[in-house]
């Protein structure tokens, strides 16, 4: 079946029962609302409304979305929103992307302690990257930090990193100035890289040592502390990826960056590009080729297919973005007016308040006129028949 709206909807609603039975007993609650809120979302089965158009008469029934995390149709609205807040925080400045990987043999142990190794990651990553900062020698100041959480590379198997946006300079000490970096250089990689395994290491050894650790599986030997201890010396000799890409170019390219990294799930729809008896078929970037090579195309099973994609689902309440050093949820506003002063720089325009947005419902597909809402049914519930004709005010005539 080859179709350009392919979803990922469409492959768990067609294998995720057989998918379900071949599984029992190894996915989670988590997992399982997963899948069901993605089977369900923008159907009957949550409900909806129908829209009728002022000019014309047209009625358009739209359903309900899941508003899950993990769904690839309900991130667009939830980034929008998101990004609409953030933009009024962009700071006159270049901001530099940072990203912290962690190896493989750490990746394994992530897997099967999401909660604290994921939270881990997040902490060590960002106290090493304000560490180098306030270093004299470096930058010597306090710097801010935006970080999302990605667990996955482009073919959906398991790649926990950090990615993170940094203005390029931060706070002196004293807090009576602006200390900039260069203008394509934020901080040493080998430096942050160095710190970062060993606040890693240290602090992972600790939560052994507490019992915070479980393993099960392949990794079951890993409850044994010098077995545990064995597995993890050699990443203290292994080089730990730190990547600094040069700075954004502008604070347009921010945003844009931002849109498209902080709400993203495993695979998006658009990389879809087959599903049928031979499996699914989508799109991913090879990054060990270059060039025109790195665009690949893979094929699943559909089974093979929902593992790798829920792989990815996240613990009830984790937080996989986050905010760091001046951007810390509690002094963030003080902080940015701080900078702003500064800087001398203007204060950001005012948002738009809900009345001056622009009417979320999509114009009228026949004439372009105005939709609104005329009618709303519940969930596993179907719209009423469509009277006859639909007026202006929203009657049936007599």
């Amino acid at each position: 079946m080859q179709t350009s709206a392919l979803e990922v909807a469409d492959i768990f609603r067609a294998a995720g029962a057989s998918y379900r039975a071949a599984q029992a007993g190894h996915l989670n609650l988590a997992q399982l609302k997963v899948m069901s809120a993605i089977e369900t979302c923008r159907t009957a089965a949550l409900g909806g409304h129908v829209e009728g158009c002022d000019d014309c008469g047209h009625l358009r029934i739209a359903y309900n979305s899941c508003r899950n995390r993990h769904c690839p149709k309900c991130q667009g609205a939830a980034a929008r929103a998101w990004l609409a807040e953030r933009e009024a925080d962009l700071l006159p400045v270049g901001y530099f992307h940072v990203v912290f990987t962690l190896p493989a043999e750490v990746g394994d142990i992530a897997w099967q302690n999401k909660a604290i190794v994921y939270d881990l990651l997040f902490k060590t990553a960002s106290e090493t990257m304000m560490s180098i900062a306030a270093d004299p020698k470096h930058l010597g100041a306090r710097i801010g930090i935006t970080a999302v959480l990605h667990t996955w590379g482009s073919a959906m198997t398991h790649h926990p990193h950090v990615h993170m946006i940094v203005p390029g300079g931060g706070i002196s000490p004293d807090g009576e100035r602006w200390i900039g970096s260069r203008p394509a250089f934020l901080l040493p990689v080998r430096v942050l890289s160095k710190l970062f395994r060993r606040l890693f290491l240290t602090r992972l050894l600790s939560l052994h040592a507490a019992g915070r650790l479980v393993f099960f599986g392949k990794l079951k030997s890993l409850d044994d502390r010098r077995a545990f201890v064995r597995h993890v010396a050699p990443l203290r000799r292994k080089k730990w990826h730190v990547y600094a890409k040069a700075p954004f170019a502008g604070p347009e390219a921010v945003l844009a960056y931002l849109s498209r990294y902080t709400h993203r799930v495993a695979i998006s729809n658009r990389r879809l590009i087959a599903f049928g008896k031979d499996g699914v078929t989508f799109r991913y970037q090879d990054y060990r080729r270059r060039g025109s090579e790195r665009q690949q195309v893979m094929t699943l099973h559909p089974h093979e297919f929902m593992r790798r994609f829920l792989l990815h689902v996240l613990p009830r309440g984790f937080h996989r973005i986050r905010h760091y050093g001046l951007f810390a949820s509690g002094t963030r506003m003080a902080s940015i007016a701080h900078i702003r002063e500064l800087l001398a720089a203007a204060p950001p325009e005012e948002a738009p308040k809900s009345a001056d947005l622009p009417d979320p419902l999509p114009p009228c597909p026949c004439c372009g006129g105005h939709m609104r809402i005329i009618e709303t049914f519940g969930r596993w519930s179907q719209p009423r028949a469509p009277p006859q004709a639909f007026t202006a005010t929203g009657t049936a005539p007599s």
